[in-house]
């Protein structure tokens, strides 16, 4: 009776036993990734001019940071353009996601899966194709070109987000409103575009966090000055890292983290469901 008991024991203990080396892989993996990051956030505090000892904390490089006029002046573009291009492109692509999940023909699928390829190509070759348009019909790189790049590229992520809410909504709530006298458009006004709200909301605090950060498209669709704040720390460090830089870099990822814990909340917020449920739309 003993070695039958202690068999299943010893099974339950081996089934309990924690994969120790996919737990190493896992520490590795996030001290790799988040290491340098971490360096970049604790020398931003540093009394002196180093990057490679830290003496004292101090908010020196901060107030040089706020007193460097040229990176305000990119400071300042990166929010214009971020502010831009989030509201572009939540109107178009509200737009796009009705359209495509109202329209039942062909075309409407085609259109669905053309609308998806923005995601899946490498962004490189979109700020590239994007930087010949403009140079191709005419028009000179400026502020402008980066708030149209970046209005074409973010539409796909809004639409994506509310495409399958779109689709998840009752049509007879609009279908009833209809009949107690509103018309079409005042059923997409007042009953519609209510029940999107919430994801409307996380798709632009989503979208301005990643337009703020991107640097790719940024890079190949902006004139000379002034720059976005990510290719003007670009062109700073490839004269050698400043520890202005640093300070840049974590108020940058400060404020990342917050747009995008704010986006994926939001919902939450609402009643709904947060967190990663946002990207897929449920």
């Amino acid at each position: 009776m003993r070695s039958r008991s202690a068999a299943p024991r010893r099974a339950r203990r081996g089934t309990d036993r924690k994969p120790r080396f996919a737990i190493a892989v896992t520490a590795a993996f996030f001290a790799l990734l988040y290491l340098p990051i971490g360096v970049v956030v604790l020398f931003s505090f540093n009394s002196q001019k180093s990057l490679t000892v830290f003496k004292d904390f101090s908010l020196r490089w901060y107030g040089a940071f706020f007193r460097d006029q040229v990176l305000l002046d990119s400071l300042g573009m990166s929010l214009r353009v971020s502010l831009v291009a989030m509201a572009g492109s939540l109107i178009l692509g509200v737009t796009l996601a009705l359209g495509l999940v109202r329209c039942r023909s062909r075309l409407g699928s085609l259109a669905g899966l053309i609308m998806l390829v923005p995601l899946v190509t490498p962004e490189i070759v979109t700020g590239v194709a994007a930087m010949l348009l403009f140079k191709g019909i005419g028009i000179p790189l400026s502020t402008g070109t980066v708030m149209l790049a970046e209005i074409t590229f973010s539409i796909s992520y809004v639409t994506v987000i509310l495409r399958s809410r779109i689709a998840a909504l009752n049509p007879e709530v609009e279908e009833a409103a209809m009949d107690l006298g509103a018309t079409r458009w005042q059923s997409l006004r007042l009953v519609t575009l209510p029940a999107l709200l919430p994801s409307i909301l996380a798709s632009a605090v989503l979208i301005f966090a990643l337009v703020f950060d991107d640097f790719v498209l940024a890079y190949f669709t902006t004139g000379v000055d002034p720059q976005p704040l990510s290719v003007r720390i670009y062109s700073a460090i490839r004269f050698g890292v400043q520890p202005t830089i640093n300070a840049v870099g974590t108020l940058m990822l400060v404020g990342s983290i917050t747009l995008i814990a704010l986006a994926l909340f939001i919902p939450r917020l609402f009643g709904r469901r947060g967190g990663l449920d946002l990207l897929s739309g449920k």
